[in-house]
């Protein structure tokens, strides 16, 4: 076995060399260590047609503001859902992302509320 350790090449540098970044660390790409920021895995696919599959990981804001349109996690009488905020009738609205449920009013007296921003998506690789 020959004395190689890495630091001496044969041949000609690659011109790509100086382009070449070091690992990403997605904890600082996604803004992880703020405290207002939570990994939260997804189990149910009601929003694919948003690109959004069984087993993603979402990426959660609780410090966001409330915009329509938003991706949301809420609590429905203490049950955590993915659902599309908007702005209806003056007030705010969950919606299903398979139009199987019936939009839900977010009313902390029903027990319904907006727990969360989705801020990003990640998704491991199969």
């Amino acid at each position: 076995m020959s004395d190689y350790k890495g630091d001496r090449t044969t041949g000609f540098a690659s011109p790509a060399a100086d382009a070449v970044e070091g690992p990403i660390d997605l904890a600082d790409v996604l803004d992880l260590r703020r405290p207002s920021r939570y990994p939260v895995r997804l189990r149910g696919a009601t929003f694919r047609t948003r690109g959004i599959l069984d087993g993603d990981i979402l990426i959660a804001d609780t410090s966001g503001q409330k915009i329509s349109g938003q991706l949301v996690i809420a609590s429905v009488s203490g049950v955590f859902v993915l659902a599309e905020l908007q702005s209806r009738k003056g007030g705010w609205w969950l919606i299903s992302g398979d139009d199987m449920r019936e939009p839900v009013r977010v009313d902390p007296a029903l027990d319904v509320e907006v727990w969360a921003n989705v801020s990003g998506v990640v998704r491991e690789k199969p």
